[in-house]
């Protein structure tokens, strides 16, 4: 199954925002969504003076960025064995509610034990339904959980809209899964040059058939490319 991550996090991170200190998140400074606390676990130090704080928060690098989001959330719900959209909008849950919560929400939508971590069951019982489906519920849940909490007075916009976004993207992205970046493959070896014998080198026959056969095919390949980048608008 690919990997969609690097599709996924910019998506992330737009709804996560820059540096935030609201005194009514119970989640206190972050900035990209990441915390103090976070930066601890992991010993980030941007500035070398020896300790993780909020100075190291505001200038966090965005490889550090990458670096939280792909061991703490990404990772921690298993995105990568889930189909794509569903990890999209997993991870979405994760990172705004906590990846155990996001688990046992799943977990609920597929009819499996909720303890909160994604293993082989909740993985089969997923695998055995439409994505969509689950996609749908799952946002459903999500958007429940967050409307009967507190502080849904004061984030409660951000979080409709935000919850609409990933269920747009997550459907379309189990409909037409977007091509992740992948690496190139590697050149054949150089065929060794034959020694010469002074021979001219043979014509093969047909050589203007074989000519046009692949200017033909070239084309085609181009007219190829540009109709599924078309067609897949997250590409």
């Amino acid at each position: 199954m690919k990997s969609t991550y690097a599709k996924a996090l910019p998506l992330i991170l737009k709804h996560e925002g820059g540096f935030v200190n609201h005194p009514k998140d119970p989640g206190g400074a972050t900035n990209k969504g990441v915390t103090i606390g976070t930066l601890k676990r992991l010993g980030i130090d941007v500035d070398g003076d020896g300790d993780s704080d909020i100075v190291d928060l505001r200038n966090l690098r965005h490889s550090d960025v990458e670096r939280v989001y792909k061991l703490f959330y990404w990772d921690a719900v298993k995105a990568d064995q889930l189909p794509a959209g569903l990890d999209y909008a997993v991870t979405d849950f994760a990172v705004n509610s906590g990846p155990s919560r996001a688990a046992k929400h799943l977990q609920k939508v597929v009819g499996v034990t909720q303890d909160g971590d994604i293993g082989p069951k909740t993985l089969a019982a997923v695998a055995a339904r439409d994505p969509q489906d689950v996609i749908t519920a799952l946002q459903d849940s999500r958007l429940r959980f967050l409307r009967g909490l507190n502080t849904w007075p004061t984030f409660g916009r951000g979080w409709d809209r935000r919850v609409a976004e990933v269920r747009a993207v997550a459907l379309a992205w189990a409909d037409s899964p977007p091509v992740s970046a992948e690496p190139l493959p590697a050149k054949p070896p150089a065929k060794q040059a034959r020694p010469d014998t002074g021979a001219a080198p043979a014509v093969p026959p047909n050589a203007g058939v074989v000519a046009a056969i692949i200017a033909a095919g070239a084309a085609a390949w181009t007219w190829g490319a540009d109709l599924v980048a078309w067609l897949n608008p997250f590409n």
